[in-house]
C-alpha cells in the first residue's frame, strides 16, 4: 500500500483497545484513544503463547510483568457434575505441545496500566472522556465527545464493550442471549503448591476454575446460578475459603485469605458483522461468551492483530474491501469457538440426559483419540485459519 499516515480513532481503553492502539501506532498510524477513566479490574486472564507474542511485539511482555504473573504448565478438566454419565478426566501438558508453558495467567490490574504506559510511549493520544455521538461519512468517522472535543479519523476501532456505541452507529446488529449464570471472581492463598496447573471442574451450575498466580496463590472463576453466587458474596472470607476448599476437593490444600469477591452476569453476544462503514469491531464489541477454555481475551487480541494486518494492506483502511476482509477473517475464527463454548456451558446446565451423553462422549473422544487430542491442543492455542503477523 502507499505509505500514508492515517488518523485512527480507538474507542475503549481496556486491554484489547489499548493493544490495538499500540499495534496501530507502531504500524505508523496516528492514533487517538478515547475512553472513560478506568477502574481496577479484579479478574485475571490466561493468555496463550500467540497472545504473549503479540504483547512482546508491542514491548509490554517484560520480565517485570512476568514476575507478577504465573506460567500455565498443565490444563486439567474434571467432571464433577455427579450426573449418571460422567466424562473422563482430561489433562493437557505444555510438554505435549513442545512448549515451556501453554501461556501465563495475567492479572488485568497489572496488564492494563502497562499497556496504557506503552501506548503513550508509542505516541497514542489518550483522551479521558465519553463519546456522545458519532458521524460516519464516505471517507471519515467523526466522534463528538461529551466535553465538546471532536476527533476525526479515517477509520475507527470499536473496542468500547458489549454495549458499543460505535457498533450501533455503524448499523451492526447483534444477537444476545443469557445463560442464567453469574461468575464469582476472587483469588486466594493455599497451602499446597499449584505446580502451574489450572483445573476446570465441571459442575452442574457451571465450571469452577482455579488458575495459578505467583507463589502459593490462585485465581478463581466460579460459575453458578445467580442466586447461589449472590449468596456466596455475603459469606465471610473464612466461610468462602471453606466452600472453595470443598469444591476443589482439597487439591490445593488448606485455602485461606480469600480476597473480596466480585460477580459478573454471564451473557452471550455475537455481532452480525465484524466490520462495517469504517468501523472495525474488536473484543466484546464483537463477541461475548462465558470464560471457558481461556478464549476471551486471546480472541480479542487476535481481533486487534488481524485488524492491523488488514488496515496496513489497504490504501484506504476504511474502505468496503477492508471491512469485508476483516469480517471474513474474524468470522471463521470466532463463530465456531463461540458455538462450541456455548454448547459446552449449556450441557452443564441441562437437566436432560442426552446433552450429558454428548458432552461426555465428546470429551472422551478428545481424551482417548490422539489426532483429536492434538487438534484440540492446536485449536486451543491458535486458530487453524492462521494468526495475524504480530502473533507469528
Amino acid at each position: 500500500m502507499t505509505q500514508t499516515t492515517h488518523r485512527v480513532l480507538v474507542a475503549g481503553a481496556g486491554p484489547a483497545g489499548l493493544a490495538a492502539a499500540c499495534l496501530l501506532a507502531q504500524g505508523g498510524f496516528d492514533v487517538t484513544c478515547v475512553a472513560p477513566a478506568s477502574r481496577p479490574d479484579p479478574r485475571t486472564v490466561a493468555l496463550m503463547a500467540p497472545s504473549l507474542r503479540l504483547l512482546h511485539s508491542i514491548g509490554v511482555w517484560t520480565d517485570d510483568l512476568k514476575s507478577r504473573c504465573a506460567a500455565l504448565l498443565q490444563l486439567h478438566m474434571r467432571d464433577d457434575t455427579g450426573n449418571l454419565v460422567s466424562a473422563p478426566d482430561l489433562s493437557f501438558s505444555a510438554d505435549e505441545a513442545g512448549l515451556d508453558a501453554f501461556g501465563w495467567n495475567v492479572p488485568l490490574a497489572e496488564l492494563v496500566p502497562v499497556l496504557e504506559a506503552r501506548a503513550r510511549e508509542c505516541g497514542v493520544t489518550l483522551l479521558i472522556g465519553k463519546i456522545a455521538s458519532v458521524d460516519i461519512g464516505d471517507a471519515s468517522v467523526t466522534a463528538h465527545l461529551a466535553d465538546g472535543q471532536i476527533v476525526q479519523a479515517c477509520f475507527a476501532v470499536a473496542a468500547d464493550g458489549r454495549n458499543s456505541l460505535l457498533r450501533m452507529q455503524a448499523g451492526i446488529r447483534v444477537s444476545e442471549w443469557s445463560f442464567n449464570q453469574s461468575a464469582l471472581v476472587t483469588r486466594f492463598t493455599h497451602s499446597r503448591a499449584h505446580e502451574g496447573v489450572s483445573t476446570e471442574w465441571h459442575k452442574r451450575g457451571g465450571p469452577f476454575t482455579t488458575v495459578p498466580l505467583p507463589g502459593m496463590h490462585s485465581a478463581l472463576v466460579w460459575m453458578d446460578k445467580p442466586e447461589l453466587v449472590e449468596a456466596r458474596l455475603k459469606l465471610s472470607s473464612k466461610e468462602l475459603a471453606r466452600d472453595i476448599q470443598l469444591q476443589g476437593h482439597g487439591t490445593l490444600g488448606l485455602v485461606s485469605d480469600v480476597a473480596p469477591p466480585s460477580a459478573f452476569a454471564m451473557r452471550g453476544v455475537k455481532a452480525d458483522a465484524f466490520a462495517a462503514r469504517r468501523i472495525y469491531l474488536v473484543g466484546e464489541a464483537a463477541h461475548v461468551f462465558p470464560p471457558i477454555g481461556a478464549q476471551g481475551l486471546n480472541m480479542s487480541l487476535r481481533d486487534a492483530g488481524h485488524m492491523l494486518d488488514v488496515a496496513q494492506s489497504h490504501d484506504d483502511p476504511g474502505c468496503d474491501d477492508a471491512m469485508s476482509r476483516y469480517d471474513a477473517l474474524r468470522r471463521t475464527d470466532v463463530l465456531p469457538r463461540q458455538t462450541a463454548i456455548s454448547l459446552m456451558n449449556r450441557s452443564l446446565l441441562a437437566d436432560l440426559l442426552p446433552p450429558h451423553l454428548l458432552r461426555a462422549a465428546g470429551l472422551a473422544a478428545v481424551a482417548y483419540v490422539k489426532p483429536l487430542r492434538d487438534l484440540a491442543m492446536r485449536e486451543g492455542l491458535s486458530p487453524s485459519g492462521g494468526l495475524p503477523m504480530a502473533m507469528r
